[in-house]
């Protein structure tokens, strides 16, 4: 992503590595259960297309996931400088001070709410309780060997919000997406992090991928189905329509084809099939968005 810092004056260009913006993947992953749920309400209540709501939530998720880098790496600087993937972070490198990275936290947590404060109040509620899971997060993966389980459940808090946006409550299809997210997020996350577990482990820090070594693989068979399921589940309890079911097994193989192609043992592997995850919340959100044009026409 050189290129895309290259738009950036050197002075800025810290300051946008220090919040991935370089590194679209991260915010995409954050963005797409959002999606899924302001697509299912719009299904539900036959609204049309929350293309608002959308760019709202697409830019709540690029200065939250902003923010959660910003307080992840103050708290990891100290091991990221002895690691050679994240050695050159700005924190970990003094690119930036400590100072101005909580500056820039404040600062982006600021515009997160300006963007919150668009929404009804429940979401506003909800999406003010989101804060608790950033701020654990990063600690986990000191105390337990399931950081990925933290991680799900805060990065997909925009699968409540979404909902919640439209419907201004919270109904039984909206938990089990949210779940069926924490599920999936468990899954492409141990495989992320498989490309760190050498430098984790001399540094004392615990994942999944480390606890679960060669098993893997099965783990991920286990995940991704209860995900499939309960994101299928939600799904259909929204709308009773064969459409969806049609279209949803091309979720599923997606799913199986990062197993049956993933070496965990290969770094480059495992972020290339991390990042296929993006194309999975473009495909399911686009059987989403044929569903709303089908209601249309009827």
């Amino acid at each position: 992503m050189q290129n895309f810092l290259n738009y950036f004056p050197i002075w800025v260009r810290p300051w946008v590595e220090l919040a991935r913006y370089d590194k679209p993947i991260g915010y995409l992953l954050l963005f797409w259960p959002c999606v899924w749920s302001l697509l299912l309400a719009s299904i539900e209540t036959s609204k049309g297309f929350p293309l608002y709501y959308i760019l709202l939530f697409f830019l709540g998720a690029v200065v939250m996931r902003g923010a959660g880098c910003t307080w992840n790496d103050f708290l990891d600087k100290d091991f990221d400088s002895k690691v050679e993937r994240t050695k050159d972070r700005p924190l970990a490198s003094r690119k930036i001070t400590n100072f101005g990275a909580i500056f820039f936290l404040v600062l982006q947590l600021a515009l997160g709410l300006l963007i919150l404060l668009q929404f009804n109040n429940l979401t506003i509620f909800l999406g003010a309780l989101s804060l608790f899971p950033i701020f654990l997060y990063p600690l986990m993966k000191r105390i337990t060997w399931w950081p990925q389980i933290f991680l799900g459940i805060t990065f997909n808090w925009g699968a409540l919000l979404g909902w919640s946006s439209i419907n201004n409550d919270i109904s039984i299809s909206t938990i089990l997406l949210y779940l069926g997210c924490i599920f999936w997020t468990l899954g492409y996350d141990t495989i992320y992090a498989h490309q760190d577990k050498k430098d984790d482990i001399l540094l004392g820090l615990k994942s999944s991928a480390i606890r679960l070594g060669k098993n893997t693989k099965r783990f991920l068979v286990f995940v991704y189905l209860i995900a499939f399921i309960l994101i299928a589940a939600a799904s259909y309890m929204v709308k009773e329509n064969l459409l969806i079911l049609i279209f949803l097994p091309l979720i599923f193989l997606h799913l199986n084809l990062q197993i049956y192609f993933l070496d965990t043992e290969n770094p480059t592997s495992c972020l290339k099939i991390f990042k296929s995850n993006n194309l999975l919340g473009l495909l399911l959100s686009l059987v989403f968005f044929i569903q709303i044009i089908t209601n249309f026409f009827h």
